[in-house]
């Protein structure tokens, strides 16, 4: 009872963002719920202050509400369409991933930014966007400017992606499967990447959706590996302080195992069209929510301090993964 009264102010709050949010998003597609949530997260954080009677519950929606919605869009996964799609992208996915990460560390370094936002930034380009942000923060420890940053930073490229893919798709003739699997592996966000895809075509967009789920899957491998550097860099810590207890049961992220658990009970055929419709929105929404919430913790001078330099190297590794899909496709004769 005392969790309830403790949490549920700022569990209303931020669910009523979420709505006035997906409203938003529902009419502004291309720049979607999360990006309005986050959005009215932080102006009213900054301008107007969140209510004290929310400041538990807005850190509840933050945190556990954002790990409870991986686990929910794990469930729209059908891992038998991601195998299928998989071993033609696969090549082209794992280029471009290792690419992301690449430029992430090596001009991130260059550039002085922090380690975790160097990170996000990474996994937000390489894999999904939000959806690989909000999975990969709880792990490594990202603070709430940190992860608001980065998403803002995915989005504005997702924007330019979504006007300037297709017009360069029709300029340089590609086929349908090229710019697909282009749209799929170089477009950060699924919503831009189907914007991006059926402006160029039906086919394409189509062919893209299903490359971009296949990507999305990497949120797995990726967040293991994740979770074993955490683990090795606390281990370190507790091996040199003796008042720090290092316990792998505690940092391992047991929501990526039921996203697992949940993809798999989709592919068995647990959960029928009509059934995934109401998850995907239910997953999608708990998104928007659990993003609002840390709208709501950012700190906007914080993120004005940090300057260009993080948007910077978005865009660096940004290109370096549209580059690299063309490269992998032309060298792999699927162009």
């Amino acid at each position: 009872m005392n969790w309830f009264k403790k949490n549920i102010y700022g569990i209303i709050f931020t669910f009523i963002i979420a709505i006035i949010a997906t409203v938003l998003g529902n009419i502004y597609p291309i720049i979607g719920g999360a990006v309005f949530g986050i959005i009215i997260g932080i102006i009213i954080n900054n301008i107007f202050g969140k209510p004290k009677s929310t400041f538990s519950g807005v850190n509840f929606t933050s945190k556990k509400i954002l790990q409870w919605a991986i686990v929910v869009l794990g469930a729209g996964l059908n891992l038998s369409d991601v195998l299928k799609t998989g071993i033609s992208s696969f090549s082209v996915t794992i280029f471009t991933l290792s690419a992301a990460f690449i430029a992430a560390i090596v001009f991130g370094k260059l550039l002085g930014i922090d380690t975790k936002l160097k990170a996000l930034i990474g996994v937000g380009t390489a894999i999904c966007g939000g959806s690989a942000i909000a999975s990969i923060s709880p792990i490594i420890e990202a603070d709430e400017m940190e992860i608001a940053y980065s998403i803002s930073t995915i989005f504005l490229f997702n924007i330019i992606a979504v006007i300037l893919f297709p017009a360069i798709g029709h300029l340089f003739h590609f086929s349908n499967k090229a710019f697909g699997l282009w749209a799929g592996t170089a477009i950060n966000d699924t919503s831009s990447v189907v914007a991006a895809g059926y402006a160029f075509s039906n086919s394409a967009g189509a062919y893209a959706t299903i490359v971009k789920l296949t990507r999305t899957t990497m949120i797995i491998p990726v967040s293991i590996f994740f979770t074993i550097i955490m683990a090795l860099e606390k281990k370190k810590e507790a091996a040199k302080n003796q008042h720090v207890n290092f316990n792998f049961v505690k940092i391992f992220p047991w929501f990526i195992l039921f996203f697992i658990v949940a993809s798999m009970l989709n592919t068995l055929g647990l959960f029928k069209d009509n059934s995934l419709n109401y998850i995907n929105n239910i997953g999608k929404f708990m998104i928007v929510m659990a993003l609002s919430a840390i709208g709501l913790t950012s700190d906007l001078k914080k993120m004005i301090k940090a300057g260009v330099k993080p948007i910077f190297l978005g865009l660096i590794v940004w290109f370096t993964v549209a580059s690299v899909s063309i490269l992998v496709q032309i060298l792999t004769k699927q162009f």
